[in-house]
């Protein structure tokens, strides 16, 4: 009987990708359109990326309607790696929209629809008792997520992350050369702090979605790492 049970949850699956176009979710949706274990990939874009690969379904949604596209959040499990910074979102409405209030809507909508796993990509030193905006709206996300009663809900805490960006960043760029001389200094506790590359973060989201267990899991930067 287990193993009948272990061959049905093999089987293909539908997965769901909100935040295809940026870095970790543009690694992310090409992993899940070269391996097996998903037979369908729905991406929910603002506007259709070139893309184009028999597995994939685009539907351009306006992120402030969700409630209308509630029908297509169907599925194995959703992957909210939604995110924007304070330099191209400065005001803090629309910035708490994109980090806090989509995520959730999109959990609670996929819940409704019997989605088994929910994934989001937060940051390290998310804290809803933080004075820093971002660090409280991240914080503020993850509790709220568990509120809604997924039956599994990974929070991933990547540090800065390092990769091929499709918007270039000046100051990004020298900060990831500073971690390649701060990383080696960075041991003990203080090991979840190293810099951490898209692809580590994109292949450990994939590999916990084909686990089929229940809970809370939280990962740290460093935990992360030992996923992929």
């Amino acid at each position: 009987m287990r193993t009948f049970a272990k061959i049905l949850y093999t089987m293909a699956h539908k997965a769901i990708i909100a935040g295809s176009s940026g870095l970790i979710g543009s690694i992310l949706l090409d992993i899940l359109l070269q391996e097996p274990f998903y037979d369908e990939v729905l991406i929910l874009v603002r506007k259709e990326l070139p893309i184009k690969h028999y597995k994939l379904s685009q539907f351009v949604v306006d992120f402030d309607r969700l409630d209308a596209y509630k029908e297509h959040l169907t599925g194995h499990a959703l992957f909210c790696c939604l995110g924007t910074t304070k330099a191209k979102t400065p005001d803090k409405t629309v910035y708490r929209a994109i980090d806090h209030d989509y995520p959730l809507q999109l959990a609670q909508l996929a819940h409704q629809n019997g989605v088994k796993q929910y994934h989001l990509v937060s940051s390290i030193g998310a804290n809803a008792a933080s004075s820093t905006f971002y660090l409280k709206t991240k914080g503020e996300t993850e509790n709220d997520l568990q509120k809604v009663g997924t039956p599994a809900l990974y929070i991933y805490r990547p540090s800065f992350l390092t990769g091929d960006r499709q918007e270039k960043r000046a100051m990004e760029k020298i900060i990831s050369y500073l971690y390649i001389i701060i990383n080696p200094l960075l041991f003990g506790g203080l090991k979840k702090y190293k810099s951490i590359p898209a692809t580590t973060v994109a292949k450990a989201m994939y590999k916990q979605s084909m686990q089929n267990t229940k809970g809370l899991f939280i990962y740290e930067s460093d935990q992360i790492k030992q996923l992929s």
